[in-house]
């Protein structure tokens, strides 16, 4: 691994970015309805007790990246083979999100503009930061978090002086009753973004103050669940439910409803610059996460000498996961969903948790015996 060291506030604001990620614009647990807001907060709690699993977990090993602690539970072989699904689903997430970001570009910006192009700007863009190395993207992120809480602040305050806003939207309350905003909340928002957190597993062993871990965890989760929450509520009361369902990014159509004096409009702008924040540390921690990854397993010295491969094989993946956008959103979504996030952030956390748990009961036990038989002589 690198040797570097970032701080508890650079921690932060990467996980912060992190959760926002592509869901502050996407249609984000609209599958709910008029209840989409209350699904994420649901998914949120779910998100929470992912988080124990995942920090009971890293308190085992905590100088150790997740593809350490899994050789280190599971064995050296069985280990190495799931460290290297983890890897691969972490390619995988980041090319989802190059896809996102490039389309959202397209769609609103660059029309004419080839969609490989702007992947492979946007992908060398990522490179030269993560050549820099883990502490150049953390103080980055410590400057980028305050210009994306003030895209958030100004974009709200336009939203709500344009005068779109109508709170009917969001009744009658439980509408379609409890089974649709369960079934969206678990597993699909619990894991999407909250039990994405699992990657910054790999990069804990990095924190100068490893004992805050807990407080920075659970607060990210609490504050970036929030926001998700607002702005879901708020794309539902300007545009309605029926309208966020068709549109692909229905946070740009809310701010595209924002016509003041009839000369303050078409703000599409600061939904693409607050993607382009938030889609950019997302992909660059998963494909730091990816390269550091298969840097410990196949024990290499540094992991600068594959950074350039690793994104070419990320541009490429980006633009073959779907022939569409539309493909990529919907049967995409449900191989993410059900085969992808359910086996690697839920059931193998849980088996860790497991394994861990009666290996610490038989140690303690064997401790024990060692102890009464050094008394007893």
């Amino acid at each position: 691994m690198e040797k570097a060291k970032i701080s508890v506030i650079q921690l932060f604001a990467m996980m912060f970015i992190f959760n926002l990620g592509t869901s502050l614009v996407v249609d984000y647990g609209i599958a709910a309805k008029k209840d989409a807001w209350l699904a994420i907060l649901l998914g949120m709690c779910g998100g929470i007790i992912l988080f124990s699993v995942y920090y009971f977990v890293f308190r085992q090993y905590p100088k150790l990246p997740l593809t350490g602690h899994l050789k280190e539970i599971f064995g050296k072989y069985m280990g190495w083979i799931i460290g290297l699904l983890y890897i691969l689903y972490f390619l995988y997430i980041a090319a989802r999100n190059v896809r996102d970001f490039s389309e959202l570009l397209l769609s609103s910006t660059l029309p004419k503009t080839p969609l490989l192009v702007i992947s492979i700007l946007f992908v060398l863009v990522i490179c030269y930061v993560l050549y820099l190395g883990i502490e150049v993207l953390g103080r980055t992120a410590e400057v980028f978090i305050v210009i994306l809480l003030l895209f958030g602040i100004v974009g709200n305050f336009l939203i709500f002086v344009s005068g779109n806003v109508s709170l009917h939207n969001l009744q009658p309350f439980l509408e379609n009753g409890w089974k649709p905003i369960l079934t969206t909340a678990f597993p699909i928002i619990s894991s999407y973004p909250f039990g994405q957190m699992l990657t910054f597993m790999m990069l804990l062993p990095y924190l100068n103050r490893p004992g805050a871990v807990k407080k920075v965890w659970l607060f990210t989760l609490i504050s970036s669940g929030l926001i998700l929450c607002w702005t879901a509520s708020l794309n539902i009361t300007v545009l309605g439910v029926e309208q966020v369902e068709r549109s692909v990014f229905p946070t740009l159509s809310t701010l595209r409803t924002v016509n003041l004096f009839e000369f303050l409009q078409r703000l599409d702008a600061i939904i693409v610059l607050t993607m382009l924040i938030t889609v950019f540390f997302k992909v660059s921690i998963l494909l730091y996460c990816t390269v550091i990854g298969i840097a410990e397993l196949f024990k290499l010295n540094n992991y600068r000498h594959i950074l350039v491969l690793f994104g070419v094989i990320l541009i490429f993946f980006s633009m073959i996961i779907g022939s569409s956008y539309t493909e990529v959103r919907e049967e995409g979504g449900d191989i993410l969903y059900y085969y992808l996030n359910i086996p690697l952030l839920m059931i193998i956390p849980l088996l860790m948790l497991l394994v861990s748990l009666i290996r610490n009961r038989f140690k303690r036990a064997k401790d024990k015996k060692i102890k009464s038989e050094s008394n007893a002589t």
